[in-house]
């Protein structure tokens, strides 16, 4: 995982077959896809690895109930089937979660419990238990802090939950495993033409790090930028129609005991129609999300005033209590590239299922969709580039591929994101004494984790660390822009870096994570 190495690689290859650009759930996906089945295959990442939407999602892996009350079965069926796959091919990763939506008036136990039923069925043999009635004490059990006023009881069933940034750098890994070769901070500058046919033949590339440029030969393109897909795809053809409507949904991080125990609160239907979840994460809760257009995609997108303010809303009417500023560890937000439907006009309302495109000049564009169907949308997108490149057909290999670092049980510590890795991190801690110690005292990683991150997963910054191979940005803000002096110091070591960029690097991670501390 030397980046050197890496370019010295890139350079000496003549032609790739594939080149996927975009470094998220989709973009690594495809490439895994694409490796496996035999292609020599290269991803470009233009920042880090799931740097914008898939390191910023609600945390589940789920068929969707929302999409099944807009009657959706189609794209319900396909994400429970990979809801399946993807807790069997990462148990150290995603896992099964009770949810439980509270009923507050007597016809809510029909309609709900009819419809989670339903999502049972749909589910067959990757069911991950029965929905059933709860009474109004077992309803309080599993959810103690709900909103007890006029509660009749509940609604309990099971999904998937699962760390989407881990899951990114797990399948960066198990595609360099494979063979792959991956580049973060790697930008795709323009796409290179047959002077006759003007075909796609090749991609121009920045590494963001040195400022040189390269050019790589390929057989096709595969376009996965995720919110940006549009940017790449008018890079090929300049009066190409924008097909995206970018929505934002952002989250609140609050203390464990906002929502005690395992219970995860599920909230149908609020005041404006929205589903809003609290669900325990990392011993926080995550609370979200909300659902708003925006007008153009961002890597570091804000979170705007009515959001906060819905969530704040929402907070105090199910669990009991508005949080205080100080409570609110983290706030960020994400956006998701739904392909536009000129007859839709709420975001909300927009489907789900992805979108494949291939341009004159041979680009292949896959979007839309979203983190659960990731595999089966490189599925398609791999095969649908093979087919534009000529290939001979090879069949996909992904749907019970074991993704890297894959044990058969975890336990609750955050170690255990890592996997079978996590004895390798403990043998690294035990080389340095001071490696053993935390980078923080509120927050559960040792200083030898940024020494991992920078060997083995391709992490190059402060942030690339905190927010990213750790969760810290995302668990407590405040704590992590007091880690960032000592954290940079472990990778200017680990990196060769000098003071300067010490300097530098705690200055940008601080103005990143400025934005994801309460200030309203």
């Amino acid at each position: 995982m030397n980046r050197p190495d890496v370019l010295r690689e890139i350079g000496s290859t003549k032609e790739w077959d594939v080149i996927v650009v975009g470094g998220g759930a989709t973009g690594l996906g495809s490439a895994l896809d694409a490796v496996t089945r035999g292609y020599k295959t290269l991803l470009l990442e233009a920042q880090d690895y799931a740097k914008a939407t898939s390191s910023r999602s609600t945390k589940l892996v789920h068929g969707g109930v929302r999409y099944l009350q807009k009657g959706d079965i189609k794209l319900v069926l396909e994400a429970l089937r990979e809801r399946g796959r993807m807790l069997r091919n990462a148990p150290h990763l995603a896992h099964k979660r009770a949810f439980v939506v509270p009923a507050y008036a007597w016809w809510e136990f029909p309609f709900y419990g009819v419809g989670l039923t339903l999502y049972d069925v749909l589910a067959g043999k990757e069911g991950l238990g029965r929905s059933s009635i709860l009474s109004r004490k077992s309803t309080l059990e599993a959810l103690p802090t709900v909103r007890d006023k006029d509660l009749k009881g509940g609604i309990l069933y099971y999904d998937g939950q699962f760390d989407d940034a881990r899951y990114a750098i797990a399948l960066m890994r198990t595609f360099v495993d494979n063979g792959g070769v991956a580049l973060n901070y790697a930008r795709v500058t323009g796409l290179l033409k047959d002077g006759g046919s003007h075909k796609i033949c090749g991609v121009a590339a920045k590494d963001e790090e040195s400022g040189e440029t390269f050019e790589c030969r390929v057989k096709v393109v595969i376009n996965a930028t995720g919110i940006f897909s549009d940017g790449l795809r008018q890079l090929d053809d300049a009066t190409a129609k924008k097909i995206l409507a970018v929505s934002q949904g952002t989250h609140f991080v609050l203390p464990g005991d906002f929502l005690p125990g395992r219970t995860a609160l599920m909230v149908p239907r609020t005041s404006d129609g929205r589903v809003l979840f609290a669900i325990p994460w990392h011993d926080k809760v995550v609370v979200g999300t909300t659902d708003d257009p925006v007008a153009k995609p961002e890597y570091e997108p804000r979170a705007m005033a009515d959001e906060k303010q819905f969530l704040l809303e929402h907070i105090e009417r199910f669990l009991g209590r508005k949080p205080k500023g100080e409570e609110i560890a983290s706030v960020w937000s994400g956006q998701r590239p739904l392909v536009r439907n000129e007859d839709v006009a709420e975001t909300a309302s927009i489907s789900r299922e992805h979108t494949i495109l291939v341009s004159e000049s041979k680009l292949v564009t896959i979007t839309g969709g979203k983190w659960t169907t990731y595999r089966k949308m490189a599925q398609d997108v791999v095969t649908r580039a093979a087919e534009v490149a000529g290939f001979a057909p090879a069949p996909a290999k992904t749907a019970e591929l074991h993704l890297h670092g894959w044990v058969p049980q975890t336990g609750d510590d955050w170690l255990a994101v890592y996997g079978s890795d996590a004895p390798a991190i403990v043998k690294l801690a035990s080389e340095n004494s001071e490696w053993s110690l935390p980078i923080h005292d509120r927050l559960p990683f040792s200083r030898a984790e940024v020494i991992w991150a920078a060997r083995f997963e391709m992490a190059r910054t402060v942030e690339d660390v905190l927010a990213r191979r750790t969760r810290g940005l995302f668990l407590d803000a405040r704590a992590c822009m007091e880690a960032a002096p000592v954290v940079a110091g472990l990778l200017a070591h680990e990196l060769a870096q000098n003071p300067q960029w010490e300097v530098r690097q705690v200055a940008e991670f601080r103005e990143v994570a400025a934005a994801y501390i309460w200030d309203v």
